[in-house]
């Protein structure tokens, strides 16, 4: 049994992920707490413990500007990765904000694996 100590709310909304400040993958989260997120994204060049940044915005409000967050990956799979915010300095209205959208934007969320490019 899985232990959180946060609730996790299920969403869908589109990022980048920026590495030593340059963008280098988009993703899109697929659940988000308090304490981090799991991000839907087939990179895979970034080790546990990395620090990333993550840039979105609200796409249905006035509000152009994008909103960053620092976080910690604690966890890779084929799916995705798993961040956490903890130990990094972060905006907590942007967070709490991210939460509030994703709630009442929820729709159900049919989990399926980021495709891969094939070579050709």
């Amino acid at each position: 049994m899985e232990h959180r100590l946060s609730k996790r709310v299920q969403g869908k909304l589109g990022l980048l992920v920026y590495k030593r400040g340059m963008p280098v993958a988009t993703g899109q989260i697929r659940d988000a707490s308090k304490r981090g997120l799991f991000i839907a994204t087939d990179y895979t060049d970034v080790q546990l413990n990395q620090t990333v940044e993550l840039e979105f915005r609200f796409p249905d409000t006035q509000e152009k500007r994008f909103r960053r967050l620092k976080a910690h990956v604690v966890r890779k799979s084929d799916r995705g990765l798993g961040v956490d915010f903890e130990g990094v300095e972060n905006d907590s209205f942007t967070i709490s904000s991210l939460m509030h959208w994703l709630k009442s934007h929820h729709m159900p969320v049919n989990y399926f694996p980021v495709r891969r490019q094939q070579a050709y």
